[in-house]
């Protein structure tokens, strides 16, 4: 009989959710085997560290998403507002329009954070210093660029956390459509 090898990337966006839903703590290897449809011998196989590993394992996929999305049009766009730009969109895209909890966020405020600090702290710190870059090569002063970029990245995180508490997704596409002006963005036709 063949085994079929789950895809690495379906299973940790399988296991990102479970921790979505049930956040770091209250995830046990039963809801995610549940959702996996693996046992915990297999998942040990994917996963030797345990719950610890695959919660390091799904950060790192998300960092990468956002390196390859966001991180790199910021700090590679030869033209930065465009940059912005497709920061703001895949950010939209990403968190479905503010229907999806920012999951490395989540872990920031859970009773877990200090076993994933590093990585937390590297995901948001890239992130602010790439949008401060982005925004100081389109004109700000470095200082007043480097404080917008730490505001915008708050105001998407606040955001999601206001949807969600309200009940309202729209709240999310105000918010960007908010940083959209206050980051200098030209006005969508």
């Amino acid at each position: 009989m063949r085994r079929i090898t789950p895809d690495h990337d379906h299973l940790l966006g399988v296991v990102a959710e479970v921790f979505r839903e049930h956040g770091y703590e209250g995830t046990s290897l039963s809801l995610i085997g549940e959702a996996t449809g693996l046992g915990k011998g297999s998942l040990y196989h994917f996963f030797p560290g345990g719950k610890e590993e695959m919660a390091r394992a799904v950060i790192a996929h998300i960092d990468g998403w956002f390196e390859d999305n966001v991180f790199a049009p910021l700090r590679d766009s030869a033209d930065p507002l465009a940059g912005v730009e497709r920061m703001l969109a895949a950010t939209d895209s990403y968190f479905r329009s503010g229907r999806r909890v920012c999951l490395i966020g989540a872990f920031a405020l859970d009773e877990s954070r200090d076993l994933f600090a590093g990585q937390i702290r590297d995901y948001f710190g890239r992130w602010v210093t790439h949008l401060a870059d982005a925004l100081a090569r389109s004109g700000h002063r470095p200082g007043e660029a480097s404080e917008l970029a730490e505001e915008a990245v708050a105001a998407i995180q606040g955001a999601l956390t206001l949807a969600r508490a309200a009940n309202d997704l729209d709240v999310f596409s105000r918010a960007l459509r908010r940083l959209r002006t206050r980051l200098g963005m030209p006005a969508k036709v």
